[in-house]
Order: C-alpha cells, then structure tokens, then sequence
C-alpha cells in the first residue's frame, strides 16, 4: 500500500486490517505515537490523516491507502507548538503529549480558548490539569514563547540598527 508519511512517500505491504498506529511503531519505527488505551478513547496516538486528527489505534491501515499520515516526528521538534509545550509546562509524563500537540496543530492558526477545549476534548491527560496545556496551545499560536520574543528583539534590533542578520 502506497501513502505519505511526513511528507515522504512510502510503500508497505502490511495486513490492510492492522491498525495504523502498530503500522506507524512497529513497520516504520515511529514510536512518538503512544498507545494509551487501544479503544479510541483517550487520544495518545492521536495522528493527521490528510489533515483530521485520528486515533491511530482505531482507523484499520487501508484508510491510509493514498493519504497523507502525519505523525509527531513530522513535525521535526522545530514546531512551535512543541516548543510552547516545554515552555508552558503542557508537558508532563509523556504519554498525551504526542496527541495532543498533533490534535493542536489541526485546530489551524490561531484558535480560540473554546476551540482548544473543544478541539483537545478526545485527549485525556492525567498530569497537568489542562490549564498548562490549554496556555501552551494558546501561547504558541501568538508567539508567546522566548524563541518567538527573542526574534523579534533581534528584529527591532536590526531594525534600529540598520543591518542585517548575516552580515
């Protein structure tokens, strides 16, 4: 079966009944994608089928025939929403952190309060209370984070300045 993973296109000859997320850990090795409790409801192997959040362990591997998968290793450790999450304090054990950081990104640029809590209502985390990971998402889409806040300093340094990064 032919299917994009994060952005690559892939070919695997796997049973079309078995679940995606034992596809995505055990055949392709990307163990960022947690089983929690294997019936759908608690969202830790949370995953984008051509964009959806899905719960890896119910969706059977032929709904990945010619979709887009995307997993938290797509998303390369550079995205904001996995810096905000350290920075905020929205992660805490581990195990949610994978699907709620990918059930954020498709809540779109920038969501409201009631968007992130109807949006992360399918991920259960029992660590943090959901304030540290409601203030991340919601941090992460305004640049509230020292990264962001230190690019535009050095920006407005520039800007003063009159150079240019690089030169």
């Amino acid at each position: 079966m032919r299917f994009t993973l994060n952005g690559a296109m892939r070919r695997l000859d796997a049973h079309p009944l078995t679940r995606l997320l034992d596809v995505l850990r055990e055949d392709c090795g990307l163990t960022g994608t947690k089983e929690g409790c294997g019936e759908g409801e608690c969202g830790a192997c949370t995953v984008l089928l051509d964009g959806a959040p899905v719960n890896a362990c119910l969706v059977p591997f032929a709904h990945a025939a010619g979709a887009r998968v995307t997993t938290i290793e797509g998303l390369g450790g550079r995205h904001p929403l996995q810096r905000a999450f350290v920075e905020h304090g929205g992660a805490q054990c581990g195990i949610c952190t994978p699907g709620m950081i990918m059930a954020a990104v498709a809540l779109g640029k920038k969501p409201t309060l009631d968007q992130v809590r109807t949006g992360l209502a399918g991920n259960l985390c029992r660590c943090t209370g959901y304030s540290a990971i409601y203030r991340s998402v919601l941090n992460s889409r305004r640049g509230n984070n020292r990264r962001a806040r230190r690019e535009r300093r050095d920006q407005k340094l520039r800007t003063k300045t009159g150079t240019r990064r690089g030169t």
